[in-house]
């Protein structure tokens, strides 16, 4: 209840993502940097990632996602009450990308923000939607997962450039329209205890951007590989199972679970823990990397494509990210 108000059911109308067209395959990495295609492919699942062209920053990448997924839900940008950006990569520190995404779109009728929950900032803004739809404040919501990582991946470091791509996904947050059709629960967590283990160190207030920072390679993402791949496998068990037994489900009566898509052995792990059985685990990682918040939207993109996402599956996601952030959310595919 909110101000004497039962809150209202809400779902996902409307998907669609967006990659540029540009790939870079492990071979052409294997030029760059000291690695293999079968170094590559074996600790992490990756194949290829698309790049951006110089110039294209994630608001653009953004805005083909969003005006797909408006499109396909049947609305128009004045339709649109709310814009939600997950992202790590921002076009700049201000003004949010989200007020870009909102001008380039043409939604004149909505307020927004960006989230910073790095690679759980798909789950994270989802959640937000939701609520904020489910208080009868907002009727059209737009989430979008976005980033250009290659923007701050350093390519002279094996252990992180061969890990993440660019691209975006968005959706389209409404009341429900039919029963049980909808976003069930959620649960997110944050830890900021381990934020040393995966970070991007200057840039922020702490450290400014200088000549120092700069040599030092201080605006380059950094990574304690085994110290993430271990938080995330556990955190991935235990968030999906908290959010399951929250709403009064079990691992048995997914459809399809769909995890960030960090590491192929980590969505593995996690689901030999859950009992999962490959048939009901999605994993799309090999064409894309690690495109952070836009991993999520990407997979269940692929999947509708691929037929193993059709209108009733009941579908878990889950995240984890730097900071850390841990993300769920369960619902029931409504179209």
């Amino acid at each position: 209840m909110v101000n004497g108000n039962t809150l209202r059911r809400t779902r996902i109308s409307a998907l669609a993502t967006y990659v540029p067209p540009a790939i870079l395959d492990n071979q052409t990495l294997s030029r760059m940097v000291d690695t293999t295609d079968d170094w590559i492919l074996q600790r992490t699942g990756i194949r290829t990632r698309h790049i951006v062209d110089k110039g294209v920053a994630t608001s653009d990448m953004g805005k083909e996602a969003a005006l797909k997924a408006i499109t396909l839900a049947g609305r128009t940008p004045a339709d649109i009450d709310l814009v939600i950006v997950g992202t790590t990569t921002p076009d700049m520190l201000f003004p949010s990308t989200a007020a870009l995404i909102q001008h380039k779109i043409g939604a004149a009728n909505c307020w927004g923000f960006d989230l910073a929950a790095a690679c759980s900032g798909f789950t994270f803004s989802l959640g937000v939607a939701s609520q904020l739809v489910a208080t009868g404040k907002h009727n059209c919501a737009l989430v979008v997962g976005a980033d250009t990582m290659s923007s701050i991946i350093d390519f002279t470091d094996r252990q992180t450039c061969v890990l993440f791509g660019d691209g975006a996904g968005a959706v389209i947050v409404e009341p429900a329209v039919e029963e049980g059709f909808e976003i069930i629960g959620f649960e997110h967590e944050i830890d900021g205890s381990g934020g040393p283990a995966l970070q991007m160190p200057a840039g922020g207030s702490l450290n400014p951007a200088s000549h120092e920072t700069v040599d030092k390679r201080m605006h380059y993402v950094k990574q304690d590989g085994q110290a993430v791949f271990k938080f995330a496998v556990r955190k991935t068990e235990e968030i999906t199972r908290k959010v399951l037994e929250r709403t009064g489900y079990t691992a048995d009566d997914l459809a399809l679970f769909v995890s960030h898509q960090a590491n192929r052995r980590i969505i593995m792990s996690a689901a030999a823990r859950l009992g999962l059985p490959d048939s009901k685990v999605m994993i799309n990682i090999e064409d894309y990397g690690n495109t952070t918040a836009a991993t999520i939207p990407l997979a269940l993109d692929d999947a509708m494509k691929q037929g193993r996402l059709k209108k009733g599956d009941l579908v878990l996601l889950a995240s984890v990210g730097a900071g850390f952030t841990v993300g769920s959310v369960l619902l029931r595919w409504a179209f």
